[in-house]
């Protein structure tokens, strides 16, 4: 997106009442990252989602906080999938820059048109007998720290579970971490 283009994206989303994150208008002394076009999912790690949501391109290249689309996340045991009005704040505006893009950013718009949210496959999975409240571990380890549990999904093109998650994984952070390890903060 040219410095033109990201004033007339950022001036039509003001008149609209919606937001572009400011880490996604460019930045005219940074030059953008470039990302691998893919044609076939079928390859990368982790499960096939009905959009082929780019965490590389939307948090690696375009820097968008993990807050900005789950932005329950600071205040909720969930995170959230973002809704379908977050991608259409952008993407009313935004409408990719390859054909792959502009045909799932289309999809996007679809969902949006015809009101139903897309089912998209959980990937990060507790056993129903723990509980991770998301919120407080932003408290403890602040907003940047998504890292440590969903693995650099800033360079992931397809979204897979880095990480055991298992309970000694967990049992290891917050020795590292000096919090507690009594059995209640996670079995309630």
């Amino acid at each position: 997106m040219t410095k033109r283009c990201g004033r007339l994206a950022a001036g039509i989303a003001c008149s609209l009442g919606l937001a572009i994150p400011a880490a996604a208008q460019t930045n005219p002394t940074q030059p953008p990252a470039s990302v691998p076009v893919i044609r076939d999912t079928g390859d990368l790690a982790g499960p096939r989602q009905p959009i082929f949501f780019r965490h590389d391109v939307h948090a690696g290249k375009d820097q968008i906080p993990c807050l900005y689309c789950h932005s329950s996340v600071a205040v909720s045991s969930e995170p959230g999938i973002p809704s379908l009005q977050t991608c259409m704040g952008c993407h009313q505006i935004i409408g990719g820059s390859t054909d792959s893009h502009r045909a799932e950013i289309q999809k996007v718009r679809t969902a949006w048109a015809d009101r139903k949210p897309p089912e998209w496959i959980r990937i990060h999975a507790l056993p129903g007998f723990a509980r991770f409240p998301h919120m407080r571990h932003i408290k403890r380890l602040g907003e940047k720290s998504c890292f440590r549990c969903h693995g650099d999904v800033a360079t992931m093109p397809q979204v897979y579970q880095a990480t055991t998650l298992k309970m000694g994984w967990c049992i290891r952070c917050h020795v590292q971490n000096n919090v507690s390890r009594d059995c209640l903060v996670c079995h309630y």
